[in-house]
Order: C-alpha cells, then sequence, then structure tokens
C-alpha cells in the first residue's frame, strides 16, 4: 500500500538514504514511488500500516507518516483519485471522532478557504464528532506550491495554485524530538567540534545501529556518535589519539578516574551503553579480534585546525625507552607519545582497510569526508571488501562534507574498486605537504592560476 512521508525540508541529500537505511535494519520491504529534492512529501510502498509506524519511529529527517488516501495536481483529480482509491475504507470510520486540516507548502490559505476545501470531503460520509484536538483519527490535506528554491521570489506570484494536493489519514509521527533531547546546548560536555545531534542520529540511523551491536568511533571526541548510537540501543566504545579530548582537562576533572565523556551518557541514562574509551591511533589500535564490530562511525580530522598526526617518530627512526626514577617513560602520568604529519588520503585509506578487518558481514562504516565543492560528485575512497551504499553531501559554499556508508560485503563478494578514488598524498612531511583539503581551504578552494597575485606593469 501507498504512504506519504511528510519530510523535514533540510539535509536533502540525506532524507532518502535515512529511510532506506531505517528500513533496512527493521526488514521493512521498501520502495520509493516518489521523491523530489524540492518537495517535503515523500509516498512510498510498504507492507502494512505496522510496517509504516515502524519505519517512522525511527527516522530523524522525517517529521510523521499518512495513509495515502488520494493525490492530484488541483482538487478535481484529487477527488476523484481519493473516490477510486479509498470507498472500501470509509465505513471503517464512519462513527469515530476525527478532524480534518490543510497544510500548505510554500503558499497560503485563508481560514475562510480552508474550511471551503475541507467541506469538500463532506462526501466521505463520516458521521462522528468533528474533534479538533485529540481525534481518533485524522486526515491531513497537503498542498504543494512552487518554491523560492525553484524560481525566483517574484516569480511564485505567477504560480498562485498548489502544484501537487495529497490526502492522508494521519497515522504516526517520527524521532525527530530526539534532537531537541540532544541538544549540544543542553549536553553536559562538548567542544568546538561536536557533531550536531541531528547528524549524530542520522549518521547512527544510516550504521544500522541497535540493541545487541557494538558500535565503535576511531575518532571518538567527546562521543557524539556514541551518544547518538546509545539512543538507538547500541553498545558503544571509542578511541583518540589524544585522550584527552574523552577524559576532559585535568582541570576540568572531578578526581584523577573522571571521564569527561561519561557524564553525557550519565545525563541521558544511557551508561549501561558504555563499554570503554581508550587512547590509540588507527594505525597502532590494540583492537586484534578479527570481525566483532557491527558499526564504525566517524568524522576523521580534516588537519585544517592542527596538520593531521598518527604516532611515531617524524624521521621514522625507532624512538628508544627512557628510564626516569626507574619507570619507563610511557607508564608515567601525564606521558605524551610522539607523533608525526600523516597523510589526508593515507587516513581514508587506513579507514577503510580497519573496517574491512573489523566489521562484521553486512556491518556498516558511515564517515565523513570533507572535499572542495567542485570534487563532490567524484568517486569516493573504495575498498574491495566494502560496497558503497550511500553519498550525501552536506554543503558550506565552496567547500562540502560528505557522509558515505559502506557495507562489509561477505566473504568471496568484492567491489569494483576502478570506480573508486585513486587520490595519492602529495609528497612532502608537513602538514600541508601531505594534505591537498588543507591547502585548498587555506587558499578558500581557488585554483592555482587564481591564487597566483598578478603584477602590473
Amino acid at each position: 500500500m501507498e504512504y506519504l512521508v511528510r519530510l523535514a525540508q533540510w539535509h536533502q541529500s540525506f532524507r532518502v538514504p535515512e529511510l532506506q537505511a531505517v528500513a533496512t535494519y527493521l526488514g521493512i520491504d521498501l520502495e520509493i514511488v516518489f521523491y523530489d529534492d524540492f518537495s517535503p512529501y515523500c509516498i512510498v510502498k510498504l507492507p502494512d500500516e505496522a510496517a509504516a509506524r515502524a519505519l517512522i519511529a525511527r527516522s530523524i529527517l522525517a517529521k510523521d507518516i499518512f495513509e495515502l488516501w488520494g493525490q492530484g495536481t488541483n482538487y478535481e483529480e484529487l477527488h476523484a483519485d481519493v473516490k477510486k482509491r479509498t470507498p472500501h475504507l470509509w465505513s471503517k470510520y464512519l462513527n469515530v471522532t476525527f478532524g480534518f486540516d490543510v497544510d500548505t507548502y510554500s503558499g497560503k490559505r485563508s481560514q475562510t478557504t480552508k474550511k471551503e476545501i475541507i467541506l469538500s470531503f463532506k462526501y466521505l460520509g463520516f458521521q462522528g464528532p468533528i474533534r479538533l484536538k485529540n481525534p481518533e483519527q485524522s486526515w491531513l490535506i497537503m498542498e504543494k506550491y512552487v518554491s523560492q528554491w525553484e524560481v525566483p521570489v517574484n516569480e511564485q506570484e505567477k504560480n498562485p495554485e498548489p502544484q501537487k494536493i495529497y490526502l492522508g489519514r494521519y497515522l504516526a509521527k517520527s524521532d525527530r524530538g530526539a534532537i531537541i533531547k540532544y541538544d549540544l546546548k543542553k549536553r553536559k560536555y562538548i567542544s568546538t567540534t561536536s557533531m550536531d545531534a541531528e547528524l549524530s542520529l542520522v549518521t547512527a540511523n544510516m550504521a544500522l545501529a541497535g540493541p545487541g551491536k557494538l558500535f565503535y568511533d576511531p575518532f571518538v571526541g567527546t562521543g557524539s556518535f556514541l551518544v547518538a548510537a546509545a539512543h538507538f540501543g547500541a553498545l558503544t566504545m571509542g578511541s583518540d589519539i589524544d585522550p584527552r579530548s574523552f577524559r576532559g582537562k585535568d582541570e576540568e576533572r572531578q578526581h584523577k578516574n573522571d571521564i569527561a565523556i561519561l557524564r553525557n551518557f550519565h545525563q541521558y541514562e544511557t551508561v549501561s551503553k558504555y563499554v570503554d574509551t581508550f587512547g590509540s591511533d588507527l594505525t597502532n589500535t590494540p583492537l586484534r579480534r578479527n570481525h566483532f564490530l557491527d558499526g564504525i562511525v566517524c568524522d576523521p580530522p580534516y588537519g585544517v585546525r592542527e596538520g593531521l598526526r598518527v604516532l611515531g617518530a617524524r624521521d621514522g627512526k625507532q624512538i628508544d625507552p627512557v628510564v626516569i626514577d626507574g619507570v619507563l617513560n610511557y607508564y608515567r602520568p601525564g606521558y605524551i607519545p610522539p607523533k608525526r604529519p600523516y597523510g589526508f588520503e593515507a587516513m581514508q585509506k587506513d579507514i577503510l582497510n580497519f573496517a574491512a578487518r573489523a566489521l562484521v558481514i553486512n556491518g556498516r562504516l558511515v564517515m565523513w569526508m570533507p572535499t572542495a565543492l567542485e570534487d563532490v560528485g567524484l568517486p569516493v575512497p573504495m575498498h574491495k571488501n566494502l560496497e558503497v551504499i550511500s553519498v550525501s553531501v552536506q554543503s558550506f559554499g565552496n567547500w562540502a562534507r560528505q557522509l558515505i556508508t559502506y557495507r562489509r560485503l561477505p566473504e568471496g563478494e568484492l567491489s569494483d574498486i576502478s570506480k573508486g578514488r585513486t587520490v595519492e598524498d602529495d609528497r612532502g612531511v608537513s602538514a600541508s605537504e601531505l594534505n591537498t583539503f588543507r591547502r585548498k581551504y587555506f587558499n578558500g578552494f581557488q585554483t592555482e592560476e587564481e591564487s597566483t597575485p598578478t603584477t602590473t606593469p
């Protein structure tokens, strides 16, 4: 049966992948019948009403879902479609309390006109009391007008009538309220790099977080992704090359065993979903067991605020341990291991290699990757053991970041990596020499020709 999902008109390239990910997690057959980036209305086919309610209950980028009773480009078409689709349903709601309302997207209707529109559906024959608040059943008439994103504002006046009209029986609302619950402004422990609540929850959804699953973030920071995965019931663990990011600064800690990231789990009453956090980088991880993670969620450092680093000596030489007062220096409190510059492309390859080794079959890696806007749409990094499920884009003007979702393939199945990104790190030893994105960022994403100053004779 067809259902109408009302979406948030926001993060458009994330909306369908999230619905598909939720359907995959729930084992629901989902078919996208109609979708348009310029519209908040998406029509889907689902097995039944129970599946529709389950799908919307986990969605973050949707608002609610309706049983689709009809659609048309005008009210004549809409009424004809309603009379064609739904006469067998009318008797089910003959004597219940009910409500009707009109919702307009990029358009306006007076209260008088709305009342006239609602009365045009009197042929449905409902005889129960009309109740504006908390009726047993409610229907929504949804009008979609031409928006300012499709035509200039001065052109909108030339399109006074709706482009599309829908009638739907309301079923259930989404989990979008979680965005308010996990708002960073209300969170106990954050930093300037903490991912916002909405996209953290979407990332966890894309990775199929749920009870009985173990999720890991190798760049954990203040734990935004772990908090989001725990919201959906997953067990969580993380690591970071700088343990201070999740432990907190010494002056902020109440006692030496205080772990700042745990304040967030206490705040949301999900401490039972916290497994551990530890200091490590991905190339020197203590995690040795193969294929044990159900999901990896991460927003790797971009190397902009400071250059990318990995454990090791800058010149590649082995560092002999130092003994101070009879104790090896790396066992002493406050020890900071040496680090060397790290390539941007090398980091992405290491993430994919780790995911291929650590994920269970069909486990997911969901990774954010920054890119110049001109490079959006070009091939993304690939691994022969990982399938690219979706690529969603968040634009920031002259640069963007992409959310890439991978699935660990069963043994014997391989991806065609010839279609993937083949960029290598530039030569050099400094952070900027090894990071093309960092150089482009500080150059304002201009081409070399544009950034070369010109002289006037």
